[in-house]
Order: structure tokens, then C-alpha cells, then sequence
């Protein structure tokens, strides 16, 4: 599934990466825990989190996550989205909790990372 279709199935708003939204996913890992994003994710999965301090893009990094998805209303500060422009990982923020956007990408055919 394409970020923009993503995009568009949880209503988000794209705060970094508007030009990478044709990237494909397949694989989706969900946790504010960064361990568990780094102990489970696999290159190229989506990466959904409530952890919006800077960690939350050097994990991603770290775990090479095709982009990062904010949930519940939540907004990283700018430097977060500095740094996420500059390691090219696309971030968008929704007001979906964890639970529905999970439900959610699962009814639209994407794994967990699991």
C-alpha cells in the first residue's frame, strides 16, 4: 500500500516527506515502546507511534522505517520534523488512536511486524 493511500485512510496531515508519499508498504510495527520498535520492526515497515520526542526519528532511523505515523492528535516539535526531513523518513500525524489504526491497516491487508 502506497503512504498516500495511507494517508488518505486515516486522514493525516503529512508534516515531512510530501514527496516520498508513493513509497510502498507492506509491514506495519505499533508500540511507544522505541525497544519494541527496534527489537521487532523490519526494514521498510510502517512505524505508528504516540512518542512524538526525537527519539521516536532516531529509532526509526535506526530500524529503517519507511515513514512514521503520530497518533491521537499528537505533533513531534519542529526539530523532530528537522531531523526526520534530514534522515528522508516521511512523517504524518492523525487523530486516530493506535487501536482503530491498527484495525484499520489490517482490513486493508498490511501485516504486523511480528
Amino acid at each position: 500500500m502506497k503512504l498516500s493511500e495511507i494517508r488518505d485512510i486515516l486522514q493525516c496531515e503529512v508534516l515531512a516527506g510530501e514527496d516520498d508519499l508513493s513509497t510502498e508498504v507492506e509491514t506495519v510495527v505499533a508500540s511507544d515502546g522505541m525497544s519494541e520498535i527496534l527489537a521487532f520492526a523490519h526494514p521498510g515497515a510502517l512505524m505508528i507511534t504516540g512518542l512524538t520526542n526525537i527519539q521516536s526519528v532516531r529509532t526509526g532511523d535506526i530500524a529503517n522505517v519507511r515513514a512514521i505515523v503520530y497518533i491521537r492528535g499528537k505533533r513531534p516539535a519542529e526539530k523532530v520534523i528537522d531531523l526526520a526531513r534530514e534522515s528522508e523518513i516521511p512523517v504524518l500525524a492523525t487523530g486516530l488512536g493506535m487501536f482503530d489504526i491498527c484495525g484499520i491497516l489490517r482490513e486493508q491487508g498490511l501485516k504486523g511486524d511480528m
